[in-house]
């Protein structure tokens, strides 16, 4: 599947005018007597068929569909949540936050496990590991990582092949990769090192998953870390170029999830789409839904994923936000 940047010729409201949009579509009929608008960091490609089966029936309806990274889209929500109806995110943390912080309206009477929710009013429809995904011509005569410390030992062996086409994200910037990279750090003392071993070798920071994909496509990169995996795999024009890795020594694995704003002007059609998230993500058929579900990890590879629960917020204090950028940074930016 491609990635697809669209824009619309409908009459868009003045606060998505002055929004810097990553990707902007109006579903259905612009002028439909009924309008949702979903903010989300996932890339529009992969709600088209989600919002064209949500639209079947609905010919009083429209769907305007507005993504941007997960830390601009929590900043840009709270500054404005009266002008949003569903918000979906990657930043598991972030998510709960806005729960937390009573942005999202209760959705009573959702068949949805207690694992995959929150107070009734946050569900993750989603399950999708953070992998390492290299260019697989750029390790010609290597061995293939299977595990971080298999990562570590082949960047440190191979320094000059390496040196600047090393890619993560900056976790300054987003929101996913920051809480990526503090689930690593809780895991194991390895995140730590593999980061030094990576800012040694100059490495390319990133806001999201879609550049690193491409740069490594076009080779201009090798290896990318905590990538979303189902990102790379959606790539279908790329898959003889990159190899997906999922880590064996331990899994980050998040959940994408989706609530209805407090203040939303459509409450009653907000609820409906986020129910038909929920019975696509386990009813619908790969080209219906083409994310994996809250089942794919755990059916392919036993893997659990990120709790949702409120030690998510811990690193979201900002003293410990402070304290964990300061020390990323010194590992990361070295010779910068």
């Amino acid at each position: 599947m491609r990635y697809i940047a669209v824009l619309s010729l409908a009459v868009i409201p003045l606060a998505a005018i002055a929004q810097d949009w990553e990707g902007r579509r109006v579903f259905g009929d612009a002028d439909a007597p009924q309008s949702l608008r979903v903010l989300s960091s996932t890339d529009t490609s992969f709600f088209v068929p989600i919002i064209d089966s949500f639209l079947e029936g609905r010919a009083d309806v429209s769907v305007e569909y507005l993504s941007t990274g997960t830390a601009d889209l929590d900043e840009i929500f709270r500054e404005n949540p009266d002008q949003y109806d569903v918000v979906i995110s990657s930043a598991m943390d972030l998510q709960l936050k806005l729960t937390n912080d009573g942005y999202a309206q209760r959705l009573d009477g959702f068949a949805h496990p207690d694992w995959a929710q929150w107070r009734s009013s946050l569900f993750a429809f989603t399950t999708e590991p953070a992998a390492i995904v290299i260019n697989t011509a750029a390790f010609d005569g290597l061995d293939i990582p299977a595990t971080r410390q298999d990562l570590i030992e082949v960047l440190r062996e191979n320094a000059p092949r390496f040196d600047g086409r090393v890619g993560t994200y900056d976790v300054r910037q987003s929101g996913l990769g920051y809480l990526f990279a503090t689930q690593d750090a809780r895991a194991s003392e390895s995140y730590w090192r593999l980061m030094e071993v990576i800012g040694s070798l100059n490495a390319q920071l990133y806001c999201c998953s879609g550049a690193m994909i491409d740069d490594l496509a076009a080779g201009r990169i090798s290896v990318a870390y905590n990538v979303l995996g189902s990102y790379a795999l959606a790539r279908q024009d790329i898959t003889e170029v990159l190899t997906v890795i999922l880590p064996s020594d331990f899994p980050t694995t998040m959940m994408r999830s989706a609530l209805v704003s407090n203040a939303s002007s459509e409450p009653a059609l907000a609820e409906a789409f986020v129910s038909h998230l929920i019975r696509l993500q386990s009813q619908g058929s790969p080209e219906d839904f083409p994310l994996p579900s809250l089942d794919a990890i755990q059916d392919t590879t036993g893997r659990a994923a990120i709790s949702l629960e409120p030690a998510l917020m811990t690193y979201l204090d900002t003293l410990k936000r402070q304290v964990f950028i300061r020390e990323w940074e010194n590992a990361i930016i070295q010779n910068q």
